[in-house]
C-alpha cells in the first residue's frame, strides 16, 4: 500500500536539483524577513486608520518566516547524500518531507492577506463584518481541504482530485468577493489610489492562480518508480515537477504577500496623502 506521503519522498535527486530546492526554500524566507523590517520601518509612514494594513503585514511576514524556515529545515533533513548514485535519496528512518509546512502557514496567513484590502479601501460598518466573516471562511475552508488532499497526491487519485476540487469552490469564491470589493472600494478614490487598486487586483488574481497549478502538479508527473501516481499528463520527471513545484509555490507566496502588501502601503500612503492630508514625508497632519 502507498503511504500518504508527497510525491517529492517518492524521487532522488541530483546534486543541482536538490540545491536549487534548498536555495529557492531559502530565499522564501529570506525575503519574508526583509519585508518584515520594510513594513516595520514604513508603517507610520501611512495615516493612523489605515496603519492596521501595516500591522497585518507584520503579522503575515513574521508567520511566514517562520514557518517557512521550518519548511527548509524539513527539505534538509529529508534527504542524505549517496556518494556512490552521486544522488540525495531518503535514507531509512529520515524524516519525510512535507508541504504541511506551507498549508499551516497560509492558514494564519490567508485571512490576514484578505482582511488587509478591507482597511485600505475603509469598508466599515456591517459592510466590513460581513465581507471579513466571508473572507475568514472561504480562505480558511479553502486551506483546509487543499491541506487534505495533498496527503492524497500519490495514494488516491480520486481522494486528491475531489477535495481539490473543493478548495477549488472556496478558492473561486474569495476570488469573486476581492473582484467585488476592490471594485465598489474605487468608486470615489481618488485617481492614483484607484488605478493601484487596479494593479493590487491583477497581482492578486495572476498571485493566487499559481497556487493551484503547482497543487496539481503530480497530475503532469511521470508516474513513480512503482508505477503508481496520479499523473494523468506525465509531461515532467519526478526531479523537474519537484524543482518547478517549489519554485512555483516561492513565487506565489512573494508576490502574494510581499509585493501585495508593499502595493497596499503604497495605496495607502497615496490615500493618506490626498484624501487624509498626510503627509508621509513629514509624518503629520497637513494643516
Amino acid at each position: 500500500m502507498i503511504p500518504n506521503i508527497p510525491f517529492e519522498n517518492f524521487f532522488s535527486y541530483s546534486p543541482m536539483a536538490y540545491d536549487m530546492v534548498a536555495h529557492v526554500l531559502t530565499l522564501g524566507y529570506a525575503v519574508m524577513l526583509a519585508a518584515l523590517f520594510y513594513f516595520i520601518l514604513t508603517m507610520k509612514s501611512v495615516a493612523p486608520k489605515y496603519r492596521i494594513s501595516s500591522v497585518l503585514s507584520v503579522v503575515v511576514m513574521v508567520s511566514a518566516f517562520l514557518l517557512l524556515y521550518a519548511q527548509a529545515q524539513n527539505w534538509d533533513y529529508a534527504f542524505v547524500y549517496d556518494e556512490g548514485l552521486n544522488q540525495y535519496v531518503r535514507a531509512d528512518g529520515a524524516s519525510t518531507f512535507t508541504n504541511g509546512y506551507r498549508y499551516l502557514n497560509w492558514l494564519i496567513d490567508v485571512p490576514m492577506l484578505l482582511f488587509q484590502i478591507l482597511f485600505v479601501i475603509n469598508i466599515t460598518g456591517d459592510k466590513f463584518a460581513s465581507t471579513r466573516n466571508q473572507f475568514f471562511f472561504s480562505g480558511a475552508m479553502m486551506i483546509i481541504t487543499g491541506y487534505i488532499g495533498q496527503y492524497y497526491e500519490v495514494s488516491n487519485a480520486m481522494a486528491f482530485y475531489v477535495w481539490g476540487a473543493i478548495s477549488t469552490l472556496f478558492f473561486f469564491h474569495v476570488l469573486y468577493l476581492m473582484k467585488k470589493i476592490l471594485d465598489e472600494g474605487k468608486i470615489g478614490m481618488a485617481p492614483g489610489a484607484a488605478k493601484l487598486i487596479g494593479t493590487i487586483w491583477t497581482l492578486f488574481l495572476v498571485s493566487w492562480m499559481l497556487y493551484p497549478g503547482a497543487y496539481l502538479m503530480p497530475a503532469i508527473t511521470a508516474n513513480l518508480p512503482d508505477g503508481s501516481g496520479v499523473g494523468i499528463l506525465p509531461l515532467l520527471d519526478g526531479e523537474t515537477a519537484v524543482v518547478a513545484r517549489s519554485i512555483t509555490y516561492t513565487v506565489a507566496d512573494v508576490s502574494s504577500k510581499v509585493i501585495y502588501g508593499i502595493l497596499l502601503t503604497v495605496a495607502a500612503q497615496i490615500r493618506s496623502k490626498e484624501e487624509a492630508n498626510y503627509d508621509y514625508d513629514t509624518l503629520d497632519t497637513v494643516s
